[in-house]
């Protein structure tokens, strides 16, 4: 029965859903023993006082926050060790780490399809999963010929950002330009952008559209109005670091390797609920889209909500959203169904009829052909112990 020592930040939903993967698998292959060891310790006691307690309790693994400069004392300790990147990635132990470019560049994406032309991070240069999703975000955007603000322009990149300033942060929203879709590092931050942004009278989401990650239903909810956020797959990480684990006590800690948590998909509140179009024709049927795709919407109910004919509707949402009608419900079915798929126990059957479909076999065709596998494969893939 492993001893295994847990030092996260307890009051973060990420560290939670991490906990949650881990003790899944100790169910399935344990059970462990934990110690949950708040990280205050990690100021008070320090790195020594915490390995010294380690040794004496016979802890067999540790899973946590650390510091890169304590690296040496960890190794030296024996004692095999996962860290959750906290400033930066380890070279000499495993991290738990992201998919962070991948983030941003959904990010991105989803302001794309939503017809943005203006663009904003908010985040921090001296953390690298702020960083990466800020490089992933600028670099999928500038492929596509737009550019990036940032807080206090580009040099406040690598000043810090813990503090939150609401003259400076007001001053520097107000000059963006709008409507801008603006992407922030975490939920955290993305609430400092809606509080701000409510405390000068900057409309959400009509002027700015704000979006988080990490998906902290909490945090998401406080905010004002509620926060959209990049969902990821936590707890499948939480199941990841653990069988690692498992496998360095059993066998050593050589040829480890990295537990990448990804982003799965965009949970939409009311900070992005908006489509960036001055077509009122084009804005009329995304709303429609939006609002009926629980049902089986079909293009024809879509033309007949404005004064157009398909030809010129079809001419027209192409050029705004750069997707035919057809392709534009398509994907967002499968984004309403990944949400299900992930989000309940139901089986694609009752999925679908309660997206309206009577067809579960098409729409699982479709979903292998957006996705590339299986609902229950995709099902199996992201949710630990499943």
């Amino acid at each position: 029965m492993y001893k295994i020592i847990l030092l996260l930040d307890f009051a973060e939903e990420y560290s939670k859903s991490l906990m949650k993967g881990i003790n899944a698998y100790s169910r399935e292959f344990g059970p462990w023993i934990f110690c949950r060891m708040p990280l205050f310790h990690r100021e008070t006691i320090g790195i020594d006082g915490i390995l010294k307690w380690a040794l004496e309790w016979g802890a067999d693994g540790i899973v946590g926050q650390l510091y890169n400069k304590e690296i040496d004392k960890i190794i030296r300790a024996g004692i095999p060790v996962i860290a959750q990147d906290f400033k930066e990635r380890f070279t000499e132990i495993p991290n738990i780490t992201g998919a962070y470019h991948e983030a941003g560049q959904i990010g991105a994406d989803y302001f794309l399809k939503k017809g943005f032309t203006n663009f904003a991070f908010y985040g921090f240069n001296d953390i690298v999963w702020s960083r990466e999703r800020a490089e992933g975000f600028e670099e999928h955007l500038r492929k596509k010929g737009h550019k990036v603000h940032y807080f206090e322009h580009k040099k406040a990149r690598s000043t810090e950002l813990w503090y939150y300033k609401p003259s400076s942060l007001s001053r520097w929203l107000k000059s963006l330009p709008k409507p801008i879709g603006l992407m922030t590092c975490d939920d955290n931050q993305g609430q400092h952008i809606t509080e701000a942004c409510r405390h000068v009278g900057i409309r959400i989401p009509e002027e700015v559209a704000v979006l988080g990650v990490d998906n902290d239903e909490m945090i998401c909810d406080l905010s004002d109005p509620p926060l959209s956020s990049i969902a990821l797959d936590v707890e499948k990480g939480g199941y990841d670091a653990a069988k690692l684990l498992d496998h360095m006590i059993k066998h050593g800690t050589a040829g480890f390797y990295d537990v990448v948590v990804r982003p799965t998909q965009v949970i939409t509140r009311h900070s992005t609920d908006i489509y960036a179009t001055n077509d009122d024709h084009i804005a009329s049927s995304l709303k429609y889209i939006h609002q009926n795709i629980d049902k089986n919407l079909h293009v024809d109910e879509v033309v007949k909500q404005v004064p157009l004919s398909r030809r010129a509707l079809e001419k027209r949402f192409l050029e705004i959203t750069g997707y035919p009608i057809y392709k534009y419900i398509f994907n967002l079915r499968i984004e309403k169904f990944t949400q299900k798929l992930l989000d309940t126990d139901m089986s694609v059957f009752e999925i679908a009829l309660d997206m309206g479909l009577g067809d579960s076999k098409n729409i699982a065709r479709q979903f292998r052909q957006a996705k590339g596998c299986s609902p229950s494969a995709y099902r199996n893939k992201y949710l630990a112990g499943k």
